[in-house]
């Protein structure tokens, strides 16, 4: 999970799913799995988030002139943050592919640290736990009777070598991932009317 939330591409499926199974027979316990992902994703993405602050920030301020970045945009961009940032960190963490990279604007933008940490503990948190507790029912969810080789191989395998069984172990994540988009676009809008409403 520390792999998945920096800037290495590492699906969380891969760790957080099989994880799930093994405290399902037993060979884990589910909550420390849990506790264990968030831990491993808040690492990750402050590993992002320093690089960003400390050498990303630098390399724009010192390079991005010529590709048309201006500090106006460095400061547009942290004043974005100062009052988006909580709700951009934490729905960027369910979002596949955003999840990996939300760190680095975040430090760029240099965002408070304690508020980038609980957003982004929050967001990874939800995501962690559906895949952990998908894969703790997955017996029962599809009936296949999936070792735990072949949940791995159901998610670092390209789809035309899967069986109708692991395509339908994948189909199951697909739903997840659209209801985590779905819960995304609900946070916003709430947090935009919200807003507003403040204003």
């Amino acid at each position: 999970m520390f792999l998945e939330s920096s800037f290495v591409p590492f699906p969380s499926e891969i760790a957080m799913i099989p994880a799930g199974y093994l405290a399902f027979k037993g060979e884990m316990n589910l909550f420390l799995v849990i506790i264990s992902g968030i831990l491993g994703s808040l690492a990750g993405s402050l590993l992002n988030y320093y690089l960003a602050l400390y050498v990303g920030r630098e390399i724009l301020l010192k390079y991005g002139r010529f590709v048309g970045f201006k500090e106006e945009t460095m400061v547009k961009m942290e004043r974005f943050f100062e009052v988006y940032g909580p709700i951009s960190t934490f729905s960027g963490r369910l979002i596949p592919v955003v999840r990996q990279y939300i760190s680095l604007p975040a430090g760029a933008g240099k965002m408070n640290l304690a508020s980038f940490c609980l957003y982004t503990s929050l967001g990874a948190g939800i995501w962690v736990s559906i895949l952990a507790i998908f894969g703790y029912y997955i017996g029962g969810i599809t009936d296949s009777g999936l070792g735990f080789t072949e949940i791995i191989e159901t998610f670092s395998s390209p789809s035309h070598k899967l069986t109708p069984k692991e395509l339908e172990l994948k189909s199951y994540v697909y739903w997840l991932m659209g209801i985590s988009l779905g819960v995304v676009v609900l946070v916003l809008g709430l947090y935009i009317l919200f807003h507003r409403k403040t204003k």
